[in-house]
Parts: C-alpha cells; sequence; structure tokens
C-alpha cells in the first residue's frame, strides 16, 4: 500500500505522542507534521504536505472546527479526520457538512484510527457506528415531522444512483461501470450536487444523504 503522510493537531503534547506510538506499526503511515493548535497546523501544512490530518476540536490559537473549515477551502486534498472526546451530534453534523471526511472518539482503537484513515484516502470519506447511530437518529425524527413541500429535495434518479453506490463504498470508477457512464460523469453529478446542497467533499455528501433519505 502507498505512504499515506499523515498530520497530527492536539494542544495536548502526551496525546499526540500516544497516537503516533500508537500507529507506529503501520509501516505506510508516516507522521509529517505536528501541532499544538489549528494556526500552528496551517503554518505548516504548505512544506509537511499531509494527505490525511487528524484533528482535534478544542484547541488554544485556533480551534478545529474553523481550521477544517480553511483546509477544507485552502486544501481540498487534504482528508481531515476529527479525533475528539466531545461526543454533541450538534459538533458531528456541523463537523461532517463543512470540511470534515470522518469523526472519531479519542477512545478510540488505534485499528480503526488506521482504518479512518486509509478509507477516507481511498474513498473520500469514513462513517463509523458512532456517526452511523447519529444519523440514524436524525432520519428516524425526520420521518416523524410533517411533510412540507418547501423542503422537498430535487434528487433525479441518476443523482440518486449516485449517492446509493457512494454509500455503498463504490470508487467513481467503479460506478461508472455499473451505470455504464464515465468516471468524470460520475464525478460532474456529486460536484454539482455538492454545490447545490452547499457541501464541501464527498462525506459531506454520504452524510446529507443519509440524513435527508436520500438512498434507497
Amino acid at each position: 500500500m502507498a505512504e499515506i503522510k499523515v498530520a497530527i493537531a492536539d494542544d495536548h503534547k502526551i496525546f499526540r505522542k500516544g497516537v503516533i506510538l500508537s500507529l507506529r506499526h503501520y509501516s505506510n503511515l508516516k507522521f509529517v507534521l505536528e501541532a499544538e493548535n489549528g494556526e500552528e497546523l496551517l503554518n505548516g501544512i504548505a512544506q509537511a504536505q499531509p494527505d490525511v490530518v487528524l484533528m482535534d476540536l478544542r484547541m488554544p490559537v485556533k480551534d478545529g472546527i474553523e481550521t477544517t473549515k480553511q483546509i477544507s477551502k485552502l486544501y481540498p486534498h487534504i482528508s481531515v479526520i476529527v479525533l475528539t472526546m466531545h461526543e454533541d451530534e450538534r459538533f458531528v453534523n456541523h463537523l461532517m457538512e463543512n470540511g470534515a471526511h470522518g469523526y472519531l472518539l479519542k477512545s478510540t482503537d488505534p485499528s480503526e484510527i488506521k482504518k479512518a484513515i486509509t478509507d477516507v484516502v481511498s474513498k473520500g470519506f469514513y462513517l463509523n457506528n458512532f456517526v452511523n447511530r447519529i444519523l440514524l437518529k436524525k432520519s428516524h425524527n425526520k420521518s416523524r415531522t410533517l411533510p412540507s413541500l418547501n423542503n422537498t429535495l430535487d434528487v433525479s434518479e441518476k443523482e440518486r444512483s449516485v449517492l446509493n453506490y457512494i454509500c455503498m463504498e463504490f470508487t467513481s470508477i467503479e460506478i461508472g461501470e455499473k451505470m455504464h457512464i464515465s468516471s468524470r460523469t460520475v464525478e460532474s453529478i456529486k460536484e454539482r450536487m455538492m454545490e447545490r446542497f452547499g457541501l464541501k467533499n464527498t462525506a459531506g455528501l454520504v452524510f446529507f444523504a443519509v440524513k435527508n433519505n436520500l438512498i434507497d
């Protein structure tokens, strides 16, 4: 497997070192940057060129929420995985729709952190059981509300098919083969939906699709 360059931002040095130490056995992961706040991370990204950032939320100077948004805007090719102690679903919703590619709690096992890192690189997102429970709760709550024509989301059958395949973790090439269209067309469909719904990346699109019952 190709080498994946990883950065970590957390204001607790002992936690940063612990994460790095716990992932040392995975030879394809290389930590290229450590930062104790978002500003320090942003200052080092251009030189370190990480593929993935493990991002704490509560940090001094510049927090992880604002930093995630800035990375999404300035470096859209870099995947951000939130790694935090905050279990509040409001954080999950906000981060996943505004630039994060995955959301992990600090109690997460190192093997899952490794899987999240490889998945966001290969698939564009990582949804674990914690996030899925929040999505299911949102979907259930939404289904109990009265329907409103003003809240209807206009999604074509082709767009719905693409969403279904994305949520099944197929790549654009694989989706194109299944739908008999080019991978470039698949990417265009994804980009149009992200622009229409105000989303930042594939992870946000998946999160939005599940939360709003746009997939079968």
